[in-house]
C-alpha cells in the first residue's frame, strides 16, 4: 500500500493527573492522543502522522516536541510562536475512574496557529494532504475568523482528493453560545467524509433525539461514514448504501477501569489506524474498542508503549 499522509490539527496542554496527594506531568489533548494513538498502530510506510499546532518557545514546548517526535508523529508543521506558551489542565479522577478537568487556555499558542505569518503557507501543505483530522475542540478555540480560514483550507483538500475527519467533542464551555457552536458544527459537517460522534455531546448541542435521526442529520450534511461511539455499549458505523453496523464493545469488570481520559480519543485512533490502511468497517470499529479498553485500564492520557494491544 502506498504510504499516505494524516495531519491532525489542534491543540496540546501540559497535564497535571493526580494520584492521591501527587500531581504527575504530562502532556496531552483530544488530537494529541489521537494522533500518537493512530502513529503506534500504523506502519509508517503506509501512514505518516503529522501534528499541527502551535507552541511557544519555552522548555515545556521543547519537551513536547521532543516527546510526539519519539512516538513517530512528525512536526515540521508545529509553529513556535514568541510571547505564548502552551495550555494547563488538570485531571483529577473519582473512585469508579470517571475524570473531571479544570483548564488554564485562554492565551494558549494553539489558538493563533492560522494568525502568523507561516499559516498561509501550511495551508497550502496541508490542502495536499489525504487525510485531515481535527474535532469540536480545534474549532472552539479559534476566532469567527479563523475558523472560517480553517474550512476554506478543509474545502481544499477534498478539492485535491483529500478526506476530512471530525470528532465532534463538544466542550459547551469553549464557545460563546450553543448557536454559535451549532452554526459552526454545521459548516464543519458539510466539509466532512468521517464522523465521530457522541451521542452525549449531540443532544447537549442539537438537544435530545434517537440515533436514527442524529444519524439523518449527520447524513444530510453530506457525511458519508458516521461512527457512533457509546463507550461500553456497542458502537454504530452507518456508510452510504449499507445496512447499519453494530460492533459490541469490549467488557471490563469494574475494577479494571483505571481512569477513561482519552477513551473516545483512543477509540478513533484504533477505528483510523485500521480504517486508512484499508481494513473493513468491522475490523477498525473491533480495534477502536480493543484500543479504548486497553487505555482505561491506566492512568493519563497517554499510557506506556508497552502497554498497547498487539
Amino acid at each position: 500500500m502506498a504510504e499516505k499522509k494524516i495531519a491532525v490539527i489542534g491543540e496540546c496542554m501540559i497535564e497535571l493527573s493526580s494520584q492521591g496527594e501527587r500531581l504527575k506531568r504530562g502532556f496531552g489533548g483530544d488530537t494529541l492522543n489521537t494522533a500518537v494513538y493512530i502513529a503506534r498502530q500504523t506502519p509508517a510506510d503506509q501512514l505518516t502522522v503529522e501534528y499541527v499546532t502551535a507552541l511557544g518557545n519555552d522548555n515545556f514546548s521543547s519537551e513536547m516536541l521532543a516527546a510526539w517526535q519519539q512516538e513517530g508523529v512528525r512536526t515540521d508543521l508545529v509553529q513556535r510562536l514568541e510571547n505564548r506558551l502552551p495550555g494547563l489542565y488538570v485531571i483529577e479522577t473519582d473512585a469508579a475512574g470517571e475524570r473531571t478537568f479544570s483548564y488554564w487556555r485562554n492565551e494558549a499558542a494553539a489558538r493563533f496557529w492560522l494568525q502568523s505569518p507561516q499559516a498561509e503557507a501550511i495551508c497550502q501543505q496541508l490542502a495536499q494532504f489525504d487525510y485531515l483530522y481535527l474535532s469540536g475542540i480545534s474549532l472552539a478555540i479559534l476566532t469567527a475568523e479563523d475558523r472560517q480560514r480553517l474550512m476554506t483550507l478543509l474545502a481544499a483538500c477534498r478539492a485535491n482528493g483529500g478526506k476530512v475527519i471530525f470528532d465532534n467533542n463538544y466542550r459547551p464551555r469553549l464557545w460563546a453560545s450553543r448557536e454559535d457552536a451549532q452554526q459552526a458544527y454545521q459548516a464543519m459537517l458539510e466539509r466532512t467524509d468521517i464522523a465521530f460522534l457522541t451521542l452525549d455531546d449531540e443532544t447537549l448541542l442539537w438537544d435530545e433525539a434517537p440515533v436514527e435521526q442524529v444519524i439523518a442529520r449527520t447524513r444530510a450534511a453530506g457525511v458519508s461514514e458516521i461512527v457512533i461511539k457509546r463507550g461500553a455499549d456497542a458502537c454504530l458505523v452507518a456508510l452510504d448504501a449499507q445496512p447499519l453496523l453494530e460492533v459490541p464493545a469490549m467488557r471490563l469488570e469494574k475494577e479494571k477501569i483505571i481512569d477513561t481520559t482519552a477513551a473516545g480519543d483512543s477509540f478513533s485512533a484504533g477505528y483510523l489506524a485500521v480504517r486508512l490502511c484499508g481494513g473493513s468497517a468491522q475490523e477498525a470499529a473491533q480495534r477502536g474498542h480493543l484500543t479504548a479498553s486497553t487505555v482505561i485500564q491506566h492512568r493519563g492520557a497517554i499510557i506506556p508503549l508497552n502497554a498497547m494491544p498487539r
